[in-house]
């Protein structure tokens, strides 16, 4: 993601942000996709340009050294494979985590993120890296959920847990793209219906998330033909998408 200087300001009630581009867009793609030059929409994140911190680096090596338990590979060897992959995935940018590093709490996050779906993807055992994982991190929820993983014990096959009751509606009427989700295996499921949530919160220290239409599908939790009907409602009876 290409990281821009930004200035927020407000006027006439209304917040803007005025983002200074690193060099000129393609146009042409710009209308092709929003249908206008001069209106788009963006997907943005606020970037932490704080120093990485010293508890990224202890994450990253636990995770390394999980990975080596479960693979063999040497931890330099993934050090550097992972380097390499994140040099990939920003176009050319370089990282690294030693005392002296000038990368930032957000490039390190991103670091992360591919380690992490690294050992979903290939349900590599999470061990020494646990205790140390950001389980209140949107990300390692989102992948909890995707690869139904425990966010609490790290047990496969988990429940996609509706954190907020559903109320009158049913579970098959219910648009779920509105409501937030957790991936707990049966028996941190029943803990958090005997706790509730906010003490449940308290001791494991998470937070649940939206999820995508995508994923929802992918997960059998709704349908395209559910949402689409859903959206249709919505704008016959002029509620807010």
């Amino acid at each position: 993601m290409q990281r821009s200087r930004s200035k927020y300001f407000e006027r006439n009630g209304k917040s803007y942000l005025l983002v200074e581009l690193d060099h000129q867009p393609n146009l042409d793609h710009i209308e092709t996709v929003s249908g206008s030059r001069e209106q788009l929409y963006l997907d943005w994140e606020l970037a932490d340009t704080r120093k990485a911190r010293p508890q990224q680096r202890r994450l990253f090596f636990a995770l390394l050294s999980d990975i080596y338990t479960w693979s063999g590979m040497p931890t330099d060897f993934l050090k550097e494979l992972f380097y390499l992959q994140y040099e990939e995935y920003t176009f050319g940018k370089q990282i690294s985590l030693s005392d002296t590093t000038e990368s930032s709490v957000s490039d390190a996050n991103v670091l992360l993120d591919l380690v992490i779906d690294f050992m979903f993807t290939w349900r590599v055992p999470f061990k020494q890296g646990y205790e140390l994982l950001p389980r209140e991190q949107e990300y390692y929820q989102y992948q909890c959920c995707r690869h139904r993983v425990c966010a609490i014990c790290g047990r496969e096959h988990a429940d996609i847990h509706h954190w907020d009751a559903v109320g009158t509606e049913t579970r098959k009427l219910a648009d779920h793209r509105q409501h937030r989700f957790m991936a707990l295996c049966r028996t941190c499921h029943n803990e958090f219906h005997q706790i509730g949530p906010v003490k449940f919160t308290q001791k494991y220290h998470v937070q649940p998330i939206k999820l995508n239409e995508e994923t929802l599908i992918d997960l059998g939790v709704m349908n395209r033909k559910r949402m689409n009907k859903i959206d249709q409602r919505n704008l016959e009876t002029g509620k807010k998408l």
